[in-house]
């Protein structure tokens, strides 16, 4: 299915309905009727500036969910609308559903599926820490400050410890988020996200930078039996 997410594919839509407006006019048939015709098409044409020249780039766009990472909250094949301006107006809070350009390291942490590294993709995932946050995962739970973190909507405990040293948090430095799948134990998040250096074989890179969050997830609207607003 074409989700008119590429320059070219937008262009080409644009440059049919033209040609539609240039072709109207010569069609046999009654006035009344191409006149019809040409109102449609000039509404159209209207709508698709509207929607991709100043909805889509600013205020809300839609987004396919590829993955099941963020089971039970996402399943895939999910279709949402994510708010593009809403951390134009507020600044990001733990628990928001977001999405975001990808960081290299999340390609290096999961090669199988990213394997062209100049590709850039989009994820979503839940937003567990922001900047001046304490974080770790121990025990079957994540903690941010020292203090448990409610999360009924994951679908399973995490299994794993993190950071791998236990007797240090992660703390989340300015301008970066760090995010995880509510689907916690499938999910190529922050904590599994390594980068390869010179002298050293991996480090550790969980961060989103502040700049690569796209927007906020807001609702569901397909499959119809599943739509509902995010919280």
């Amino acid at each position: 299915m074409i989700g008119f997410d590429r320059s070219w594919q937008v262009v080409g839509l644009i440059g049919l309905v033209v040609v539609l407006r240039v072709l109207i006019p010569r069609l046999p048939g009654q006035r009344r009727f191409r006149a019809w015709l040409l109102e449609l098409d000039d509404s159209l044409l209207i709508a698709i500036l509207v929607v991709f020249c100043l909805l889509r780039p600013f205020v809300i766009q839609a987004f396919y969910i590829p993955s099941g990472s963020m089971e039970p909250t996402l399943r895939q094949k999910d279709r949402i609308l994510v708010l593009k301006f809403w951390y134009d107006v507020r600044d990001p809070e733990p628990g928001d559903i977001v999405v975001f350009r990808a960081p290299k390291a999340a390609y290096y942490s999961n090669p199988e599926e990213n394997r062209d590294l100049s590709e850039q993709k989009d994820f979503i995932k839940r937003l567990v820490g922001c900047p001046g946050d304490r974080l770790r995962v121990a025990d079957y739970m994540l903690s941010r400050n020292g203090k448990p973190v409610q999360e009924p909507y994951l679908q399973d405990p995490p299994i794993y410890a993190w950071p791998l040293d236990p007797a240090n948090d992660v703390l989340v430095p300015p301008g970066q988020e760090v995010v995880f799948g509510d689907n916690r134990n499938n999910s190529n998040d922050s904590h599994r996200w390594l980068l390869p250096t010179l002298g050293q074989s991996e480090v550790h890179a969980p961060f989103v930078a502040r700049d690569a969050l796209l927007g906020r997830a807001w609702l569901v609207f397909w499959p119809w039996s599943r739509a509902r607003i995010l919280r």
